[in-house]
């Protein structure tokens, strides 16, 4: 069965830390420095509207990739099995890293994460702004189309490693994102940070599809334990995210209005705060679809349910001045807030029974195998986080993006 690969894995804690280029699962208030109030409000502020974008594109951004026929555009199914397992591979993947991090350099640590993160954040990047450029370029644009073709052996037996075909405006959009790389690399500036965050919380919403309802709470449920046990439980989630240097956050900072973009003490909020949810909510707007009554109620249900989440959680960890698990919060809302529609409205059985793979994706590829890396930047991307296993033959039509 197949493994769902976290790329960001264990960061869903508010703590109080004060950093300039901190990296953190979560979200985090500075000890050091008192911001105002109206800092305060507006970093918090940005920090909610920056999470509700890709979640809301993403979503809808999945309804369009369930159906595509282009076999580099197609999501990866988390099922029940891979959603029980999540939070066991998570605890583990965290608890490895606060081991590195007690034994070895944080320094080379995070060096070695930052040249991961580049390498994966160009990609995103270039994936997320493709439509965008698409729209920008006119029609008459001289679109040359290009191929990357390394083969294995000779003859009969020669095998495709990589077959990557791209154009011109793919072209574009990855020098603009490779600029944006380097610009994280040599500054670690947060708005180089929050670019890259936006767009690997965007692609996951996006790419990662849950089959059901079911599912979907599985995987939330898993995750609210783990969660909360290693935020209230122990140190090693705190520590690890005070550790962690990598766009795996969005961030802002509390003292914009007196530093100005030289900024750093920043409020975060870790990306799996976002995706987790994301995902959830993104597979009850293929519900809302699937009910073909030209409505989307229990998206925007669970769209509000995220926001209140996610506010509450902010009041708890601002009131208390505690580190606070937000999933904690987030879980509930996103489950309950929708649930209890479907109550009202008696469409439990239909919400549960809804299989998203089944109506739209008949044919979604698993995360068991290392396809050969072919088409366009989005199809790169995705194959790099896949898990490797035998290799098998796939040619893309460069119109992919």
């Amino acid at each position: 069965m197949a493994e769902v690969e976290q790329p960001f894995p264990e960061e869903s804690v508010l703590i109080n830390a004060s950093s300039s280029n901190g990296s953190d699962l979560a979200n985090v208030t500075a000890a050091k420095f008192v911001s105002t109030p109206e800092g305060t409000a507006i970093a918090y502020g940005s920090l909610v509207f920056m999470a509700l974008l890709p979640i809301f594109f993403g979503a809808l951004r999945s309804v369009s990739c369930a159906k595509s026929k282009n076999s580099s555009d197609m999501p990866e199914t988390i099922t029940s099995r891979d959603a029980a397992r999540f939070p066991i591979i998570a605890s583990c993947t965290l608890f490895g890293l606060y081991l590195f991090f007690k034994i070895f350099s944080q320094e080379y640590i995070n060096l070695l994460l930052s040249m991961y993160f580049f390498v994966l954040g160009v990609l995103a990047l270039s994936h997320t702004i493709s439509p965008l450029m698409n729209r920008v370029f006119p029609e008459n644009f001289p679109n040359k189309q290009y191929q990357l073709l390394f083969t294995q052996g000779s003859g009969e037996s020669k095998e495709e490693i990589v077959n990557y075909e791209f154009d011109t405006k793919d072209l574009v959009c990855l020098c603009f994102s490779s600029v944006v790389g380097v610009w994280y690399l040599l500054k670690k500036h947060w708005i180089a940070n929050n670019l890259f965050g936006l767009a690997f919380a965007l692609n996951g919403v996006e790419l990662l599809h849950l089959n059901n309802v079911s599912t979907g709470c599985i995987l939330l449920g898993g995750l609210f334990i783990y969660d909360v046990f290693w935020v209230f439980g122990t140190n090693v989630m705190v520590t690890v995210a005070k550790s962690f240097e990598a766009p795996i956050k969005l961030v802002f900072p509390q003292d914009l209005l007196e530093k100005g973009l030289e900024a750093n003490n920043f409020a975060m909020l870790g990306l799996g705060d976002i995706v987790i949810p994301g995902i959830f909510i993104a597979l009850l707007l293929r519900f809302d679809v699937s009910l073909k009554k030209n409505t989307r109620t229990y998206f925007y249900t669970s769209f509000f349910a995220y926001i209140f989440g996610l506010g509450l959680t902010i009041f708890v960890m601002h009131t208390f001045k505690h580190a606070q698990p937000a999933l904690l919060y987030l879980v509930p809302s996103c489950i309950g807030f929708p649930v209890l529609v479907a109550l009202i409205k008696g469409e439990v059985t239909e919400m549960f029974s809804y299989e998203s793979s089944a109506e739209v994706m008949p044919h979604t590829p698993r995360l068991t195998h290392f396809p050969t890396v072919s088409g366009s930047p989005a199809s790169l991307a995705n194959s790099m986080q896949q898990k490797p296993s035998s290799p098998r033959r796939r040619r893309h039509n460069p119109s992919s993006m």
